[in-house]
């Protein structure tokens, strides 16, 4: 039975048809890249996929929907942290930049086949990423409230500036360039922080 959900290094069939998604729609794109394809790369049948994920759309929301879950855990634990304001949102704007370079592929796979997905599909991803975006704004909001932000600068518009750099990530940012994820996440956490500073 083991045999049946894992392959010979144990790792289960849906990860392994997540892991093929993921490199076939970076190479060839969404709509490029076909169903027999996926579950070919992943050594299964197709029945194995309609039983873990339905669709491929499902496996194109999976995609993103996993990174989205483990930046909101992470999130999560920052904004929760005992420390000050400062420190918990610098930790947190860097974060989601090393956790959205970690998964690049990702991220920019879901960017640019994301009108692929169904209107009841798309909307389910923007309450994932509206929840997400308002814990952040939350902490900047925090930190406004405490006088320790500036107010100058509305922060809704504050996430918008440093999400926008997070998104174009996938079009510059080069495992070979001359910084490495934590130097540009520390950089885009700085710039932040200096948006803010009253």
């Amino acid at each position: 039975m083991a045999k049946a959900t894992t392959d010979g290094n144990g790792t289960p069939v849906p990860q392994r048809l997540l892991a093929a998604a993921t490199r076939l729609f970076a190479e060839r794109g969404y709509d490029r890249t076909s169903v027999q394809e996926i579950v070919e790369a992943a050594g299964v049948t197709k029945g194995a996929l309609y039983h873990y994920f339905g669709s491929k759309e499902d496996l194109l929301h999976e995609v993103y929907a996993r990174v989205l879950r483990l930046q909101q855990e992470r999130l999560d634990a920052y904004a929760n942290a005992d420390a000050p304001i400062e420190r918990r949102l610098r930790d947190a704007a860097a974060d989601v930049v090393v956790t959205t370079i970690e998964n690049l592929d990702d991220a920019s796979i879901f960017f640019r086949s994301m009108h692929h997905l169904s209107p009841e599909k798309n909307k389910q991803v923007r309450v994932e990423r509206r929840r997400y975006h308002e814990r952040f704004r939350a902490l900047i909001e925090e930190g406004q409230k405490a006088g320790v932000f500036s107010t100058a600068t509305p922060a809704d518009l504050v996430v918008d500036y440093h999400f926008g750099s997070v998104h174009h990530l996938s079009t510059w940012y080069r495992p070979d360039g001359p910084l490495s994820q934590q130097e540009v996440a520390g950089h885009l956490a700085d710039l932040l922080l200096r948006a803010l500073r009253p």
